[in-house]
């Protein structure tokens, strides 16, 4: 096995262990739960309201990006729901 493959594999492992490891990092519940509270149907009029490209959105969901504090600004103005609040919302419940 040459360098290059071995290098390949490692990456590999590392994305195999990455993809295993517990996130605290629940975009779910907070799309979920602003979607419901400002009445909308789906992620693309929650990108209309937020004023965002759906790829943002997607990525957040789909955990390839964390909420950032301008989203998280925006996400505040737009449903008047306190920070604190969303900040929770995007952290795993623990019981």
């Amino acid at each position: 096995m040459n360098v290059r493959q071995k290098k390949q594999e490692m990456l590999a492992a590392m994305h195999r262990a990455r993809a295993l490891e517990p996130s605290s990092f629940v975009p779910n519940k907070l799309l979920d739960t602003l979607i419901e509270k400002m009445h909308l149907k789906n992620d693309a009029e929650l990108c209309r309201v937020l004023e965002v490209q759906p790829p943002i959105i997607s990525k957040i969901r789909h955990r390839k990006l964390n909420v950032g504090a301008t989203i998280l600004l925006r996400m505040h103005e737009k449903s008047n729901i306190p920070i604190r609040e969303l900040k929770e919302l995007t952290s795993a419940s623990v019981h």
